[in-house]
């Protein structure tokens, strides 16, 4: 019997999951999940459980339900791509065919102090953390988030619903908000936070972090809690993999989205080098072509001279419960039309995962 081993129950593998389930998989392989949560967790939705608008309930789900499926909850320790070995904790499980989807960290430009006196919502056990911290700020505390990536700006306009009574800063190190789209998007997005108390501040630098304050250009500020969301990287355990790694600590594929020097090892979402941004979207396409590589392979048929290029169609953005944004080929949409895309999306997502 063969093992198809999938590390990471995210974007990525649920897709492959979807596509390969229940009669796709050749009937000599046996698949193997390995994650550390017993769930499929909603990423891009983590920053409405850190400022408080959502359970945690709310952004997972279940894992397909399919008898061929071995789950193995736990940390992942070792990756031995010569052995075909993966270690979680003291288990060890053997692969023949791997797909490697797990995820990213923060990335904190060696700024000093940042890892230590921030706090992260790049995962669920972390969400829950920030929000268990913001919970127990009293009023008029001062909450600094630096990145004003989607992140930092869905995360500022949900902590204003949530806590009118917080200062919130928006830390950006441009000179307006997402500097490479339309200025009509910058311009409604600042007009929001303008309007509901949220201080966007620009040209930042933030060079050094201590407990209880910030230094903005060598300047420093008080602060009472700081949220990261300036830049993310994969996990430690795939960027010291014995592999051609990118400046991005990304793995290097090739047009299948296999390793070179491996072929029979895939990597899926924000560990792999792509020309495009990390998100959801371009975990899920990329999940796409995975399967159909796989299927390809398991049928003893050749696969294609070349791979079809992934596009994105554009991005979705909440500002509160009622307002949002997005560029969606190459157009901008805002206001409660964006919003209620964004919860269409996410609504449908649910809808076709169980």
């Amino acid at each position: 019997m063969k093992n198809l081993v999938l590390l990471g129950g995210g974007y990525g593998n649920m897709r492959i999951m979807s596509h390969i389930l229940p009669n796709a998989l050749p009937k000599d392989y046996s698949l193997t999940l390995v994650d550390r949560m017993p769930y499929h967790s909603l990423k891009p939705e983590f920053y409405e459980l850190a400022a408080g608008t959502k359970s945690d309930k709310d952004i997972r789900m279940n894992f397909p339900d399919s008898p061929r499926i071995n789950t193995v909850y736990g940390e992942i320790t070792e990756i031995d791509l010569d052995d075909q070995i993966v270690s979680v904790g003291n288990t060890k499980i053997d692969y023949d065919e791997l797909v490697i989807g797990l995820g990213c960290e923060d990335k904190y430009h060696n700024v000093p102090g940042a890892e230590e006196h921030t706090f992260s919502i790049q995962t669920l056990s972390k969400s829950r953390e920030t929000f268990h911290h913001i919970s127990e700020l009293p009023n008029g505390a001062k909450v600094g988030i630096v990145g004003a990536g989607l992140s930092g700006i869905e995360l500022a306009s949900e902590l204003r619903e949530s806590r009118s009574d917080l200062d919130i800063y928006l830390y950006d190190r441009g000179e307006r908000i997402l500097p490479r789209f339309p200025e009509k998007l910058s311009r409604y997005i600042e007009k929001w936070f303008k309007k509901n108390d949220v201080t966007v501040v620009p040209n930042s630098n933030i060079n050094r972090v201590e407990d209880g304050r910030i230094f903005n250009n060598d300047i420093p500020e008080d602060v009472d809690l700081v949220v990261w969301t300036a830049g993310i990287q994969p996990v430690d355990i795939v960027r010291n993999l014995p592999v051609d790694i990118s400046k991005s600590g990304r793995v290097i594929l090739n047009q299948y989205h296999q390793i070179p020097t491996y072929k029979n090892v895939y990597v899926v979402g924000d560990c792999a080098e792509l020309p495009h941004a990390p998100s959801a979207q371009l975990a899920e396409a990329q999940g796409d072509q995975i399967a159909d590589v796989m299927k390809l392979q398991w049928q003893g048929k050749p696969l294609p001279e070349k791979m079809s290029e992934i596009k994105i169609q554009g991005f979705l953005g909440s500002l509160g419960e009622k307002q949002g944004f997005a560029y969606i080929m190459d157009r901008t949409v805002t206001g409660r039309l964006a919003s209620i895309l964004k919860s269409g999306v996410l609504w449908l997502y649910k809808y076709h995962n169980g």
